[in-house]
């Protein structure tokens, strides 16, 4: 993931490295913003960056950036002279993306973005051009780097709109949850979480956290489930993804109290838990196998709990975790694998 990471970034930086491109004066907006060193070479105050993932975020907070989760919540809402952006391979999500990105470029700014070859850089390209007409590209770093002419008003392009929508909020399974395109099982109901909440006991009770929330699927589950429950927190690293837990949570109208916290859970979590549940990432931003997030995550639940917490959790069944639930906990157990996942619970000491 880091790898990719570094060589977009380095790539979406390069048309200003070789003064095919000249950097304004003025504010710059850089969406799906990441640190890097190619990004230091620039005037850092200029930037307004706007990063969703708590991970990033933290990383270009502490490089002493200015991070939003969502540029729409700044006092100023005045556009950009330059708007960068790294988009996702979620078509959908990058195409909206992209959109905004036109939206909130000035009359006379530009747009730059840079993909991965991997990643669907050829379709971002194709889409960006769509938006607004024509593009100039360049390869290297095995990324493609395509930016617009100056722009217009944003009502001279007619699609703005229309793909400024395409990943809203919008109703899955029957309409029972909201979702959106972009989000971890964004139009369906993940099988590992389905898998745990098939199992998850009724007896779960007291204060309670759900790792890596997504959008509340686990949560509204176990409420359902379990009446003995009082409180639960939902952390989740993804700020898209948690305000839609909020709003699931609050549709299914649970007795518990639930809190929301945007949050890397492999830091370890502000309070303690009678119990804990979870089907921790196992990848990051990109797509290669990161089994360290889900120790950290068990790590991080076994130092919250009280004592005889409970942990139940739901994992690929390759993914090495029973070395790290022994290591924490008293007692480690197997209930349930199927499809390829399998459904431990583990209890802290007395």
């Amino acid at each position: 993931m880091a790898a990719s990471s570094s060589s977009a970034l380095d790539a979406l930086m390069l048309p200003f490295a070789q003064g095919l491109l000249e950097w304004p004066r003025g504010p710059v907006l850089f969406l799906r913003a990441r640190d890097g060193a190619a990004l230091r070479r620039f005037p850092l105050e200029q930037l307004v960056c706007e990063q969703g993932f708590r991970p990033e975020a933290d990383a270009l907070e502490r490089a002493g950036l200015h991070v939003v989760a969502d540029v729409a919540s700044l006092q100023d809402t005045s556009q950009f002279p330059l708007v960068l952006v790294l988009p996702s391979r979620q078509r959908d999500e990058a195409r909206a993306l992209l959109a905004r990105a036109v939206q909130w470029a000035a009359p006379g700014g530009r747009v730059v973005a840079a993909m991965d070859n991997n990643e669907g850089a050829r379709s971002g390209e194709a889409d960006l051009k769509a938006l607004a007409g024509s593009v100039s590209a360049l390869t290297k770093f095995h990324c493609r780097t395509f930016w617009t002419p100056s722009l217009k008003a944003a009502d001279e392009y007619p699609l703005l709109q229309t793909w400024a929508a395409l990943d809203a909020p919008r109703a899955i399974e029957g309409g029972r949850y909201l979702s959106r395109p972009g989000v971890f099982a964004w139009n369906r109901i993940d099988p590992a979480s389905a898998l745990l909440a098939e199992h998850l006991p009724a007896d779960l009770s007291g204060a309670g956290a759900d790792l890596g929330a997504g959008w509340g699927y686990l949560s509204v589950s176990a409420l359902s489930r379990c009446p003995g429950i009082h409180a639960l927190d939902l952390y989740e690293a993804e700020s898209r993804a948690l305000a839609l837990a909020r709003d699931n949570l609050a549709a299914c109208a649970p007795s518990a109290r639930c809190d929301f916290f945007w949050h890397d859970v492999t830091h370890g979590l502000p309070k303690q838990y009678d119990f804990i549940i979870s089907n921790p990432p196992f990848h990051a931003q990109g797509r290669a196998d990161r089994p360290d997030i889900g120790q950290r995550f068990i790590a991080a639940a076994a130092a919250a709990l009280k004592p005889r917490g409970r942990l139940w959790l739901v994992a690929n069944r390759h993914l090495p975790y029973e070395s790290e639930l022994r290591t924490h906990f008293a007692s480690v157990r197997t209930v349930a694998e199927r499809d390829g996942f399998k459904v431990i619970e583990a209890v802290r000491a007395a």
